[in-house]
């Protein structure tokens, strides 16, 4: 979905994103002078011990596949992962 909004800098040439900018950690920039556009693209860091999941396409894989099962309810208890 496109939506569009007009943003006015204030005295200092700043804008504020507010609300448009939930969630995000930070924009890659990129400017095209010829158009006059500045394009902000929303970027979200994750956390350094999170990212083995994403450069191993295999665990992402299953983890999505196991996300999906227990959406469609095709789930199995097996046993507590730690006893007391």
């Amino acid at each position: 979905m496109t939506q569009a909004c007009v943003l006015k800098p204030d005295a200092k040439g700043r804008i504020t994103l507010g609300k448009l900018a939930k969630g995000v950690s930070s924009f890659h920039v990129m400017i095209n002078s010829k158009k006059g556009q500045i394009i902000l693209e929303p970027y979200t860091e994750i956390p350094l011990k999170e990212s083995w999941l994403f450069n191993n396409k295999k665990a992402l894989e299953q983890l999505n596949n196991g996300i999906k099962e227990s959406a469609k309810g095709q789930v199995k208890y097996i046993e507590d992962f730690y006893t007391r």
